[in-house]
């Protein structure tokens, strides 16, 4: 096994040992420097009362989450480092209804600060998985600024 992918093993882990992240039961579908892919299946736990759809809160962790990821990624040490979310913005274009899937590319990796670009997909009713057009997410999408510390 590759360095990278030792690493990048080892940081998929911290998804089964991390209890927020294993209550949400996210995993890896594919784990490259500077990019993740997650899937979060739909449970009840995550819905909106009235609704039924999957609550905006829990759509906006798995982004942070997937970002971080992402951005760890492209570390020497991703275990070490300590990155705290400066800015978060998402944008829900459509309700979720149905499994995530959350994919997160890094747009920039400084030294102190990283940048990265997540977009959720689900499926809708009657229009299964698609990818969606340019600029147009069928679920959300959201830019995250943090601050990254490098351990030495």
């Amino acid at each position: 096994m590759s360095a990278g992918a030792e690493r990048h093993e080892r940081l998929a882990s911290e998804l089964e040992s991390h209890d927020l992240l294993s209550w949400l039961d996210l995993s890896v579908v594919e784990m490259e420097r500077g990019r993740v892919v997650f899937a979060l299946p739909f449970d009840e736990k995550f819905a909106n009362i009235a609704s039924g759809t999957v609550h905006g809160g829990i759509t906006a962790t798995v982004i942070d989450t997937a970002s971080g990821f992402a951005l760890r990624t492209t570390f020497d040490s991703p275990r070490e480092a300590a990155l705290t979310t400066t800015d978060l913005n998402t944008r829900y274009v459509r309700p979720a209804t149905d499994d995530l899937r959350v994919e997160a590319e890094v747009v920039r990796a400084g030294r102190t600060m990283g940048v990265t670009e997540c977009e959720v997909t689900s499926v809708h009713e009657g229009n299964g998985r698609s990818s969606p057009p340019a600029g147009r997410p069928t679920g959300c999408s959201g830019r995250r600024t943090a601050t990254t510390t490098r351990r030495a």
